[in-house]
C-alpha cells in the first residue's frame, strides 16, 4: 500500500506521531514517478536536489518543533502555467523552454508558507489551450486508467499525477474546464473555485476573465485542505475577491438532507453518452437516499457557451500572448528587421492550437468585426450568468456530467477542431458565469472514470464540498485506482 493512499489527515498524524518523515513522503514520490513516468509522462521538469534537500530542512523541523500546518512536507506537483522562482516555466511551448521566473505565484509563495514540498512541473496543453494535453510542445500525458487515451486538459499532466499516485495532490488551472475535465477522464477530485477566490498573480494569462487556479486530489477533504491554503484575497491580483475564506471542512458532515439539487435538461440530453448519463441518474438516486431532493430546470443560454467562449477567451488570449514576440524574454529567431524577428520566432515557437486561437481572437477584436463577435459573445456571457442567477434563488447547487464522454483515444480528435472543442461543453457555462464547481469520481463506464458535476453560487464551495464529500462518502468511486 502507498502512503499516498493515505488521506491527508492520516499522513498528517503519521508525520505527528514521527512514524514517517518528510524525506520518505518525497522519495516515495519519486519512487513512484520513476516506476510509472515512462507510461504517464505527467512531468515536463523534476526538481529532485531542491525538494531532498527542502525534505532534510522540514524533518530537521518536525525533531525540533513538531508538524507546523495541514499541508506540512506533503509532495506535490505545479501545472507549468504557474511560475516558480528559479525552476523553468514553460506552458509546455517552444517558445518558453528556456524561461526561468524571478519570482513565485501567489499560490507558490502559500504552499511554500504551508511548508509543502514542491516535486516538479507538470505537462499541460501549450498556453493552456485545449482539451486533451495533446498540444503540449514537448509531449503527450496519457490516461493511467488507459495509456492509450488522453487525460484530458489543459491540466492533464496535474489529475494523471495524482490519478497514478506520483504525487499526493497538484495544482491545475481552469479557464473552460481545464481542471474539471481532466479530473473526470482521470477519476480524481478537481475544483475550480468561485473566479476571485484564488489569486491568478503568477499565473500565465490565458484569458484573464475566465482562469482560475485550483487543486486537484484523491479525496473531497483533501481537495478541502488544499483551498484552504491558496484561497484568499491577494493584492497584488486586480480581480482578487475581498471575500473571508471559511474553514471549509467544517462544511464536511454528510449531512444534505432537505438540500435542493437543479439538474438542467440541457446537460442530459443529446451529446451525453447513454454510460455517462446513466451513472450521473445513478448519482441523483444516491444523493436522493441521503435526504436531498431534484427536479429539472433549463438554463436556455447555455447552448451559446461554447460559440461566446471561443470567442471571448481567444480574444483574450491574443492580447495577452502578444507578449511573447521574443524580444523581452523566450526564444528569440533573429532576423534582419524587428517586424521580421517577431514573425519567426511567434511562428516557430507556437503550436497550431495556439496561432488558431491568436488569429481568432484578433479577428474577432478587429475593426468592423468588434460588434458583430466580441460584444455579441460579452451580452451571451450576461444572459448565461443571469440563468444561472435564477436556479440559485430556488436551488443549492447544480448537477450534471463533468464531461459528456468518458477520456476518448490520443489522436482521436487532434485532425478536428471544433468536434474537439464540444468536449468542454458542460464545463464552459461556470467559467463564463465566474461560479464554482467541482468534479468528483461517478464510477467506471466500461473501464474508464465517469465525473459527477456539481456546481454553487458564488463563493459558495463549502457548499459544493458538503455535496461532493457525502456523494463520496456514500460510495467507493474514489477508492478504484488505475492498474499501471
Amino acid at each position: 500500500m502507498s502512503i499516498f493512499d493515505h488521506q491527508i489527515k492520516d499522513i498528517h498524524e503519521l508525520l505527528h506521531k514521527k512514524e514517517l518523515s518528510v524525506t520518505d513522503l518525497v522519495e516515495e514520490s519519486y519512487s513512484r514517478i520513476k516506476e510509472v513516468e515512462g507510461k504517464v509522462d505527467s512531468f515536463l521538469q523534476l526538481t529532485e536536489e531542491n525538494a531532498r534537500q527542502q525534505a532534510k530542512d522540514l524533518d530537521q523541523v518536525l525533531t525540533t518543533e513538531g508538524v507546523k500546518g495541514n499541508l506540512f512536507g506533503l509532495p506535490t506537483g505545479i501545472k507549468d502555467n504557474i511560475v516558480t522562482k528559479g525552476i523553468r516555466t514553460t506552458c509546455a511551448s517552444k517558445l518558453l523552454e528556456n524561461f526561468e521566473p524571478v519570482h513565485n505565484a501567489t499560490v507558490v509563495e502559500k504552499l511554500a508558507a504551508a511548508n509543502t514540498v514542491t516535486i516538479g512541473k507538470l505537462n499541460m496543453d501549450e498556453f493552456a489551450m485545449g482539451s486533451s494535453n495533446e498540444n503540449s510542445g514537448f509531449k503527450v500525458t496519457r490516461n493511467p486508467w488507459d495509456t492509450n487515451r488522453v487525460p484530458g486538459g489543459s491540466s492533464g499532466g496535474s489529475a494523471a499525477s495524482v490519478a497514478s499516485g506520483e504525487v499526493l495532490f497538484s495544482l491545475g488551472s481552469d479557464t473552460g474546464g481545464s481542471i474539471r475535465e481532466p479530473a473526470a477522464f482521470c477519476g480524481v477530485v478537481g475544483l475550480k473555485p468561485t473566479y476571485g477566490r484564488v489569486s491568478r498573480f503568477g499565473l500565465v494569462a490565458f484569458a484573464s476573465s475566465l482562469d482560475q487556479i485550483g487543486p486537484i486530489t484523491r479525496t473531497v477533504e483533501d481537495n478541502a485542505f488544499v483551498l484552504q491554503t491558496i484561497a484568499g484575497y491577494d493584492k497584488m491580483d486586480s480581480t482578487s475577491a475581498n471575500v473571508e475564506v471559511p474553514d471549509y471542512r467544517v462544511a464536511l458532515t454528510g449531512d444534505i438532507k432537505d438540500l435542493k439539487i437543479a439538474v438542467p435538461k440541457e446537460y442530459l440530453g443529446e451529446g451525453v453518452a447513454p454510460e455517462v448519463r446513466e451513472k450521473i441518474e445513478q448519482a441523483l438516486k444516491t444523493l436522493e437516499s441521503l435526504g436531498a431532493t431534484w427536479e429539472e430546470v433549463s438554463l436556455p443560454h447555455s447552448k451559446y457557451a461554447n460559440a461566446a467562449y471561443y470567442i471571448l477567451s481567444s480574444s483574450e488570449a491574443s492580447a495577452n500572448l502578444a507578449r511573447f514576440d521574443g524580444i523581452r524574454y523566450g526564444k528569440r529567431m533573429e532576423d534582419t528587421n524587428l517586424i521580421e524577428t517577431y514573425r519567426k520566432t511567434r511562428s516557430q515557437g507556437f503550436g497550431d492550437e495556439v496561432k488558431r486561437r491568436i488569429m481568432l481572437g484578433t479577428f474577432a477584436l478587429s475593426s468592423g468585426y468588434y460588434d458583430a463577435y466580441y460584444k455579441k459573445a460579452q451580452q451571451v456571457r450576461t444572459l448565461i450568468k443571469q440563468d444561472f442567477d435564477e436556479v440559485f434563488k430556488k436551488y443549492d447547487v447544480i448537477i450534471g456530467p463533468t464531461a459528456p464522454t468518458t477520456a476518448f483515444k490520443i489522436g482521436e480528435k487532434m485532425n478536428d477542431p471544433l468536434t474537439m472543442y464540444a468536449t468542454d461543453i458542460l464545463t464552459i457555462p461556470m467559467n463564463l458565469a465566474g461560479v464554482p464547481a467541482i468534479s468528483v469520481p461517478a464510477g467506471l463506464a466500461d473501464g474508464l472514470p465517469v465525473g459527477l458535476q456539481i456546481i454553487g453560487n458564488y463563493f459558495e464551495e463549502s457548499t459544493v464540498y458538503r455535496v461532493a464529500h457525502a456523494f463520496e462518502q456514500a460510495t467507493d468511486f474514489h477508492k478504484q485506482k488505475p492498474t499501471l
